[in-house]
């Protein structure tokens, strides 16, 4: 249940972030990965900042997108110039 989880989060927060984003997108699959790796990434900077986990799904999710976006400038600082 728990990877059923991360995969609607991840799945909404790639979503979210591909709209937030301009440019071309991952793909499905890869807009799923980036928003699991960006909840991943949220939550860890909230946990850094003093910031408890406990907000349910819309602070979650608000959490994953931060992380997601975070992860696709990143991304596309690593990757820029290449096809």
């Amino acid at each position: 249940m728990f990877i059923i989880w991360w995969i609607i989060v991840g799945l909404i927060a790639g979503w979210i972030t591909g709209k937030l984003m301009k440019g071309s997108g991952y793909g499905p699959i890869m807009d799923i990965v980036v928003g699991i790796i960006g909840a991943i990434i949220g939550g860890f900077i909230m946990r850094a900042l003093g910031f408890a986990g406990s907000g349910g799904m819309i602070y979650t999710i608000i959490i994953a997108v931060i992380g997601a976006v975070i992860l696709t400038l990143i991304l596309r600082l690593f990757t820029k110039g290449r096809p």
